[in-house]
């Protein structure tokens, strides 16, 4: 089939999440043991009480991380995490995973057995079994392939969808620091590649730099809002940015929400450094990524069981739909939330 060049639509148009909207919009399910397929962060599967929960990621090299920077255990940890935290934003507790690598020649059986101490690492921490997966060639460098399975009960899954009025926007840990981490190991990179007698300085950035190549999921959230008996109205997990995360939750839900700038949760070190490169704290805490933290509505009810948790931060609250997604700064002034976040398709040069 030849292209026609004159009515061609590029990728980077759609987006990634336009693209996943577009191959998926005509899919229809047939089985009613598939209780929720594409649209959430991940699949939810089953008949009975118990329901199965299932994710895949993909982590491509030159795309998703740079090898020059980024330890192979590392990646092998943080590439589990991933998964695991899009099971765990369903409400859900992770049980096993799959794993598909494909290699090029540069890397030695040494090499593979790095990545693999970094994924059994992350199977150990998070009780979690390897139970398969599949090893082929790559003629483009490393590609990492992982999917998670978990359970959870059919009546305290938590979707997308399920945000209303007046619910409250929680979120957990802090953000910004991922992607600030990011900044650092760039930086650093480029000297050294201007120059490759100088060392990289590190120093003083540990918390940062951890978030970034070693971040952790929020499997202790799960467990504590389950001691608690709070079922999360709606959730999702903070991979590419809170404020993407936000918008899709509230799109999904039909409702619109003000979140609070002076109530965003960020580290002390991520508000110096980002001043330090010049940008705004409250920029990256919105759109940097790669949190991997959770953001979840609850029932206005539930105030007084996480107003003084310091695990988690209450940043604003539901709103009908004509109101907007908004962003309420330190003055008082409302700013529509728009998503800069992470997109994979992208140009370079965008």
């Amino acid at each position: 089939m030849i292209e026609d060049k004159n009515n061609r639509t590029e990728l980077n148009e759609l987006g990634e999440f336009g693209l996943i909207e577009y191959l998926t919009k005509n899919i229809e399910l047939k089985h009613t043991s598939t209780i929720k397929g594409v649209g959430d962060d991940a699949a939810i599967i089953g008949e009975g009480e118990k329901v199965r929960v299932v994710t895949t990621d993909m982590l491509l090299e030159g795309v998703h991380f740079d090898l020059s920077y980024v330890p192979l255990k590392h990646l092998g940890y943080k590439a589990v995490v991933c998964n695991l935290s899009d099971v765990y934003a369903m409400n859900a507790v992770a049980e096993q995973i799959t794993v598909s690598i494909a290699l090029s020649n540069r890397f030695s059986l040494e090499a593979v057995e790095e990545l693999y101490a970094g994924i059994y690492l992350a199977c150990e921490k998070y009780n979690v079994d390897l139970v398969g997966g599949d090893t082929t060639s790559s003629l483009s460098g490393l590609v990492i392939s992982i999917t998670a399975i978990g359970t959870g009960k059919k009546e305290t899954i938590s979707y997308r969808s399920g945000a209303k009025n007046n619910d409250l926007i929680c979120v957990t840990g802090d953000l910004g620091a991922a992607y600030l981490g990011l900044q650092i190991l760039e930086r650093e990179k480029k000297v050294f590649m201007d120059n490759p007698n100088i060392q990289p300085d590190l120093g003083g950035h540990d918390y940062l730099l951890e978030r970034q190549l070693k971040p952790e999921a929020r499997k202790d959230v799960i467990n504590m809002l389950a001691g608690m008996k709070i079922v999360p109205t709606s959730m999702i997990d903070i991979s590419d940015g809170l404020s993407s995360e936000l918008i899709h939750l509230c799109r999904n839900s039909e409702v619109g929400c003000n979140v609070y700038d002076e109530k965003l949760p960020m580290d002390t070190s991520v508000i110096q450094t980002a001043r330090d490169f010049n940008l705004d704290p409250s920029v990256c805490a919105l759109n940097g990524g790669e949190d991997y933290e959770l953001l979840f509505t609850v029932d206005m009810s539930e105030h007084e069981k996480l107003k003084n948790n310091p695990d988690i931060t209450i940043i604003g609250h539901i709103t009908e739909a004509e109101g907007g997604m908004n962003i309420i700064t330190r003055d008082g002034r409302q700013h529509e939330l728009t998503a800069q976040g992470w997109n994979a398709l992208l140009k370079k040069d965008d």
